[in-house]
């Protein structure tokens, strides 16, 4: 399963509410704790992040610098 954005900001308002049970993709989880809650989301923020790098590694992601100059 691809963990997401969405998965990341539905664990950021569980956490903002006090919740324990976020449900991603169908699938309804219940932490024992906001400590739990809080590793989740650190996991969920690591895997996007990876992602994000593996992307950018692979030459998903490019860069380009254009300038221009007026002749006379």
């Amino acid at each position: 399963m691809a963990l997401s954005s969405t998965d990341l900001d539905k664990l950021d308002a569980a956490i903002a509410q006090g919740a324990l049970t976020v449900e991603f993709n169908g699938r309804r989880m219940t932490y024992r704790s906001v400590d739990e809650l809080l590793a989740a989301r650190a996991h969920v923020a690591a895997q996007i992040a990876a992602a994000a790098a593996a992307a950018t590694r692979n030459g998903a992601t490019k860069r380009y610098t254009f300038s221009t100059f007026r002749g006379d």
